[in-house]
């Protein structure tokens, strides 16, 4: 069964004002086809919808089939392919090796890992070798055919994410402020979040509004710059860092987002946008706040942490300090003041 969708294409469904390069970039995505004359995708494996789906959103490219990894890591000592898929009869171990392998020879191979198989670490490593995307089943149709056409445009694609560190409990990462690479990296973490359906989701949404902060308005969709993530799982909870290049915010100067409209006027900030000749939209942090447990800004507002409590738990209160409720000596015990 296929599953749902979690992150929507940013530039299609948020109508952001995006600078030209992604502009046209959505519009290329909005068709059907994905015209690259001259191009040739092998694909591992028996699955059909898979070889299928490649032909149908790249009608004019050549579609090479392969049975095993083996096969196919000799047939690309031969010759460049341009985009390699594995099929989902191998483990993603297995799949990340032939990566390594097609590297030595191949530096600069699109793959992309399909894979009944994974865990966290499978896709720590396959980031740390510079897989373009992973998908394990079950996945969204939708999206595996949105980065098919990601994987065949945009140049310097293996520059775009960078693993700092990474352990299964807490990865760091330096991602490229740009639409491509942001798409990329919300597929990965998706596939990281070793979590329960609603709190996966959770988690998911909540982080793609603050990274589409982050680029949009921290970094201003400028390629050279780059915002820092951080993954951290504990048994308890989920936490996501997200600092961009920016100069930062205060959130209490923030009147054309909807996290400062008063209870009484949900849509106030929609008036201060469109006297600013902002596009419609600025619900991302409110969102965020709702979905998650705990959103926190650092000083000078260009550094969030993210908190999504696991098993239905919440953050408890602050004890209370027993100390403060003790009289001060010589102070009366009874609360109303010394009787007469």
């Amino acid at each position: 069964m296929e599953q749902p969708r979690l992150f929507k294409d940013w530039f299609l469904d948020d109508n952001r004002v995006l600078p030209e390069e992604a502009i046209a970039m959505a519009r290329n995505a909005d068709k059907e086809k994905w015209i690259a004359p001259g191009k040739v995708a092998l694909v591992v494996g028996s699955d059909e919808a898979v070889a299928s789906t490649v032909q149908n959103v790249l009608p004019s490219w050549e579609v090479v089939r392969v049975d095993k990894n083996g096969s196919a890591l000799e047939m690309l000592r031969d010759k460049p392919y341009d985009l390699v898929l594995t099929g989902d009869e191998t483990s993603s171990k297995e799949d990340v090796e032939l990566l390594r392998q097609i590297r030595i020879t191949r530096p600069h191979t699109r793959m992309i890992i399909l894979t009944k198989q994974s865990t966290p670490a499978d896709v720590i490593a396959a980031m740390r070798e510079r897989a373009f995307s992973y998908f394990s089943e079950p996945y969204s149709m939708a999206d595996f055919t949105q980065m098919l056409k990601l994987a065949t445009s945009g140049p310097v694609w293996d520059e775009g994410i960078e693993v700092v560190a990474a352990t299964q409990e807490w990865i760091r990462l330096l991602a490229r402020c740009d639409m491509r690479t942001a798409n990329r990296l919300l597929q990965f973490i998706h596939e990281i979040a070793d979590l329960p359906e609603q709190e996966r989701t959770a988690v998911g949404t909540a982080f793609r509004e603050v990274l589409m902060n982050a680029i949009e308005h921290g970094a201003h969709f400028d390629s050279s710059q780059h915002v820092e993530i951080a993954y951290l799982r504990t048994k308890y909870a989920v936490a996501c860092r997200v600092k961009d290049p920016g100069q930062g915010f205060s959130l209490d100067e923030l009147r054309h987002a909807a996290i400062a409209n008063p209870p009484d006027a949900p849509l106030l900030h929609l008036e201060e946008r469109n006297k600013q000749g902002l596009r419609p939209g600025g619900f991302g942090i409110l969102l965020a706040k709702h979905i998650v447990d705990e959103l926190i800004y650092g000083e000078s507002g260009n550094d969030v942490i993210l908190i999504k409590y696991l098993d239905g738990r919440v953050r408890s209160p602050a004890p209370e300090d027993p100390k403060a409720k003790e009289p001060a000596p010589g102070e009366a015990q009874n609360p109303e003041g010394p009787s007469d």
